[in-house]
Order: structure tokens, then sequence, then C-alpha cells
């Protein structure tokens, strides 16, 4: 079997989780997080729309987080995302987390918002 590092370019992958955290390039984040081409900041959950429409035209896709359980975000929030231009998909916080950095080694132009497990 050949194996392949992967290297990021930009924004750095989620390192792990857990209760009320997420790791990021070795930094550890409390509470809701929001993650992408400008690095990790505080997120403060679905009413926090600004920093998310602010991706417009950088990203491509965002996914959001739900935390432990599968959730459907607010409708007005998927609303005003995909209107801006932007792909959501919404899937359980570590589910988010994986996806997201698989993507991010692909050179995909993609965000992470997510709610802590």
């Amino acid at each position: 079997m050949r194996l392949t590092e992967v290297t990021y370019s930009g924004a750095r992958p989620v390192d792990g989780y857990g209760p009320s955290f997420f790791r990021i390039g070795g930094e550890v984040h409390q509470g809701a997080l929001l993650t992408g081409p400008d690095g990790p900041a505080p997120w403060t959950g679905y009413q926090d729309t600004a920093p998310l429409l602010a991706l417009a035209g950088q990203v491509d896709v965002l996914f959001i987080g739900t935390g432990a359980e599968v959730a459907h975000i607010p409708q007005a929030l998927r609303q005003s995302l995909e209107q801006a231009g932007l792909g959501v998909e919404a899937m359980t916080s570590p589910a988010a987390c994986r996806t997201y950095n698989v993507l991010l080694g692909e050179g995909r132009r993609i965000a992470l918002a997510a709610l802590p497990v």
C-alpha cells in the first residue's frame, strides 16, 4: 500500500474534538467554532449569521455541525446562506469535522461551523 501525506494549504484541519471543545492546529478552542480560509474563530450558533454570510465568494460549501445529534438547522438560516451562494450541508459535528478534513485535503473551497458535542 502506498501512503501519501496530506498537505493543507491555507486553512487547517480539525485535529480533535470533545465535550465543549475543538482542537485545530494543536490549539484548543472552547465552544462553538467557525473555521475556514481565515482560520478558526468563535461562533455563537445559528443566530450568528454575519460571519457565515461573510464566507460567500470565499467558499463553495459550508458544513454545519449540529452537535452530537443530527438536527435540522433553522430554515431561515439555510435560505439566507443559499441565497448568498453558499452550499449548506448539516450533519453531526463529528461527521462535519471528518468531512471538512477530507475535502480540505482535496483542496476544496469549504468552511465548517460546528456546535460542540
